[in-house]
């Protein structure tokens, strides 16, 4: 019978290292996005309402167009952090690698179609 104490059972299962990296990514985005948000509500809510030619010419504009860009950028990039920490937290195995790049795969789709869609409204 093998008696191990506690640090024993712990030795290398330390600390992946990476634990502050995810901190500051999840922080710096956070806080782009508390400024993103609002300004993306504002954009959008200008731009609510009116005909095709005139979406497309509000768009045109550069400002418009950066801050969307920036919010969809952002906001999915956070929410693929947000969705891979719940992943390895709850899911084991096989299926936990298919469903990060699952999700991987999915959030970098969205973001290239936003980004089409609107690289053919502003051109």
């Amino acid at each position: 019978m093998r008696f191990l104490t506690d640090r024993k059972r712990a030795v290398g299962m330390g600390s992946a290292r990476e634990g502050t990296h995810h901190h500051w990514q999840h922080l710096v985005s956070s806080i782009l996005l508390q400024v993103l948000i609002p300004l993306f509500v504002f954009t959008f809510a200008y731009s609510l309402g009116g005909t095709q030619e005139e979406v497309v010419a509000y768009y045109a504009r550069p400002f418009p167009l950066i801050v969307t860009v920036l919010t969809l950028i952002v906001g999915m990039l956070h929410l693929l952090r947000e969705v891979h920490e719940a992943i390895e937290d709850y899911v084991h195995g096989t299926a936990q690698k298919l469903a990060l790049v699952a999700t991987q795969g999915f959030a970098y789709t969205v973001i290239a179609v936003g980004l089409i869609a609107l690289a053919k409204i502003a051109l």
